[in-house]
């Protein structure tokens, strides 16, 4: 999760930790605190930090229908998947986490 999605802006552009707001599904992502660069990688290398957050994390879904790389052209991870303009990034062989368990949400 990026750094910037910890922090709630006002209308009045102050700005305050997530902590003082009620808490929604990215208090529980697995990538929470994992540096942007990692989170907004263009390649699959460096966002293999968020892909494996992304293997046991359990608001997987959410981020993926809340995110909607395709709709959005998302550059980053998102769903356990790698975006670049809004397209998916096959990933190479054996570089891609084991996935299979879906231990996201089903909200």
């Amino acid at each position: 999760m990026p750094a910037s999605a910890l922090f709630h802006v006002t209308s009045h552009g102050d700005a305050y930790p997530a902590a003082a707001r009620p808490a929604d599904w990215r208090t529980y992502a697995a990538c929470a605190g994992l540096p942007d660069e990692t989170v907004f990688a263009h390649r699959p290398g460096p966002a293999l930090p968020a892909l494996r957050a992304c293997a046991v994390c359990p608001v997987r879904r959410r981020c993926l229908e809340t995110v909607a790389p395709a709709e959005s052209w998302f550059d980053g991870v998102s769903g356990g998947r790698l975006w670049r303009n809004g397209k998916e990034v096959r990933l190479p062989a054996g570089l891609a986490p084991d996935l299979t368990v879906d231990h996201s949400d089903h909200s």
